[in-house]
């Protein structure tokens, strides 16, 4: 048993600011040893994703008190039986492990692991139960990760393997923001060299499509959002024009592959009528359960359009990120330009806030 430090969401819906309503505290916390098929992990890098702020905000409830944080790398120290990775490895979490065994598996990534869902909704890890505590409580795990902590104990399903060379950031990114974005333009849209993307919402999921639609070809990218700083971020990273959605419409511009990043209603609406005959709109944001959209049937049937939803980009991680890691290698991903600021660990409230106002692409926490 080891004794950690940990951001620990004791309650969900919480107003903003929440650098004053304190919504995370951190504390110290009990981990267990590994179990069978588990690993100690020391945690080296962690960003800070809006799926972590829909949970704080409640667009997306879960059990707590919770150990949040979802996007991370770091170093193997200790193994469980029946493991297969080495201590001393560096790995790449991954928020959604796969059993490898369920029909949603036999899939190739376009649907989500239904026993790794399962354990997610309920905070607990594959194997069963969570390994946190505090006072003899148990504390719920975040999506099988629970990443805002010195150190971690997740199932070896939930880890991918890279190499020495790939720094912490670079790590950590590959394990939510590419793997999400990356993955919507490569498998679910499924971009052919030559066909034109265009991203609506930059933070750092619709950042990750940009680059991503870049590296694979696309003869031109779009970028869309209401914040001016993330339209220069995007044509800083390479976008071939960056505008508003009221600009973009005015214009009539529409792409082949349209893909959506914002998690609101108006934004699929947005990239819908922004996506061209014959093309695909792929949706990877999450809004709240309520919030709903309006679209015709008939333009989709008449135009022979395709609306697909993506969760982590139809991944399968331990495919994808040496994908993915290839081409930041070769220079035409460089994942690391996404990074808006290092951040210490007692400043995770504040960089909540700095995501709810469209401030931040991706905050990192190193340990």
């Amino acid at each position: 048993m080891l004794t950690i430090s940990g951001a620990i969401l004791d309650r969900i819906g919480d107003p903003a600011p929440y650098a004053s309503s304190l919504p995370l505290r951190i504390g110290s916390l009990s981990l267990d040893d590994p179990g069978p098929g588990e690993l100690l992990v020391r945690i080296e890098a962690a960003g800070v994703c809006h799926s972590d702020l829909s949970v704080v905000s409640g667009v997306r409830p879960r059990p707590v008190p919770m150990l949040l944080g979802h996007e991370a790398a770091g170093i193997v120290e200790a193994v469980g039986a029946q493991t297969s990775i080495a201590v001393g490895t560096r790995v790449v979490m991954t928020f959604l492990p796969r059993c490898g065994s369920c029909a949603a598996c036999r899939t190739g990534g376009r649907a989500p692991c239904v026993v790794g869902s399962a354990a997610n909704g309920s905070g607990v890890l594959m194997g069963g139960g969570s390994r946190l505590r505090e006072g003899g409580a148990s504390v719920a795990h975040h999506l099988g990760v629970s990443a805002f902590a010195d150190h971690a104990v997740v199932d070896e399903r939930s880890v991918v393997v890279v190499d020495d060379d790939v720094p912490p950031d670079v790590a950590a990114l590959m394990g939510c923001a590419v793997l999400t974005g990356g993955g919507a333009v490569l498998n679910s849209a499924g971009l052919a060299p030559g066909e034109s993307l265009l991203v609506v919402g930059l933070g750092g999921v619709g950042l990750a499509a940009l680059l991503a639609g870049l590296a694979l070809g696309a003869t031109r990218v779009t970028a869309v959002d209401l914040h001016p700083a993330k339209l220069e971020a995007a044509m800083d990273l390479g976008a071939h024009e960056a505008l508003t959605p009221d600009e973009a419409a005015e214009a009539g511009i529409t792409a082949d592959v349209v893909v959506e990043a914002v998690g609101r209603a108006v934004a699929f609406e947005q990239a819908i009528a922004l996506t061209a005959p014959g093309g695909r709109t792929v949706t990877v944001g999450l809004p709240a359960p309520d919030d709903l959209a309006t679209l015709s049937p008939l333009s989709l049937v008449a135009e022979g359009r395709s609306v697909i939803g993506s969760y982590l980009g139809g991944s399968v991680p331990r495919r994808d990120i040496p994908r993915f890691l290839a081409l930041w290698r070769e220079g035409r991903l460089p994942v690391e330009k996404l990074v808006s600021r290092h951040i210490a660990f007692d400043e995770i409230n504040d960089a909540m806030d700095e995501l709810a106002a469209g401030r931040a692409v991706r905050q990192i926490i190193r340990f």
